[in-house]
């Protein structure tokens, strides 16, 4: 079986001090689309989220390092359609992803309360003894180093009352070359396809995050290409 090694040290752009800000722009306006084809995050809905939403009187929904906030944005707009009561709270600390989304959320018509934007990161929160019925993230794991993600885990159990979901690529030659091939039409226009591509390279398999994970997780494979990283508070939601 062809294998792919990972790329630890591959660099997004995205990710440089110096990174064009217009494709920057760019590359957010259009992380909804692709997010939408690749990330999953409806089928999560439905499978964990809408059932913990259903067992809460208000939640709230933390997404760390959130972007430009359309996955955000998604859970609080099928929370409200299913007739639950939401506080969604993304947050980043890189200013253009939290002033993107913060002007993204003047386009989404939510009621006033329901999703807001914060430049912080989930260590101040936790240290704020702030609390969440759900904490996630998307496409956020293949960042961090190992002991981040041990960090990340143990932050999560500290800010969350429910469930904690972490969601990410899982790297795959085949994930590689069809994310190349579909993301064509976008070369040039933004930085989805150049980063997309290094994402993947640098992303886990399911067998590289198990020796990683605290007791009580699990990472669950998903279509197409997806690791899940999951963790339920007293070992129910």
């Amino acid at each position: 079986m062809l294998r792919l090694a990972r790329a630890a040290e591959a660099i997004e752009e995205m990710d440089r001090p110096d990174c064009d800000p217009v494709l920057l722009r760019r590359t957010y306006a259009q992380f909804p689309l692709v997010n939408r084809v690749v990330a999953g995050w409806r089928g999560n809905y439905v499978q964990y989220i809408r059932p913990l939403l259903a067992r809460r009187v208000r939640a709230r929904i933390l997404d760390v390092g959130c972007g430009g906030g359309d996955i955000a944005a998604n859970l609080a707009r099928w929370a409200l359609a299913d007739g639950f009561e939401v506080a969604v709270c993304g947050i980043d600390p890189d200013p253009p992803a939290i002033s993107y989304a913060r002007q993204a959320l003047q386009r989404c018509k939510l009621p006033r309360g329901v999703l807001e934007f914060r430049e912080t990161t989930s260590t101040r929160l936790a240290a704020d003894g702030e609390q969440f019925d759900l904490v996630l993230s998307n496409h956020l794991l293949h960042h961090l180093g190992t002991d981040q993600l041990r960090q990340l885990q143990d932050e999560t159990e500290q800010l969350c009352t429910g469930i904690g979901l972490h969601s990410d690529i899982r790297r795959s030659p085949v994930a590689l070359g069809l994310f190349g091939l579909a993301t064509l039409p976008l070369a040039g226009s933004s930085l989805i396809r150049r980063d997309g591509l290094t994402s993947i390279r640098r992303s886990f398999v399911p067998g590289e995050l198990r020796p990683l994970l605290r007791p009580g997780w699990e990472v669950r494979t998903q279509r197409p290409y997806r690791n899940l990283l999951l963790w339920e508070a007293g070992g129910h939601g």
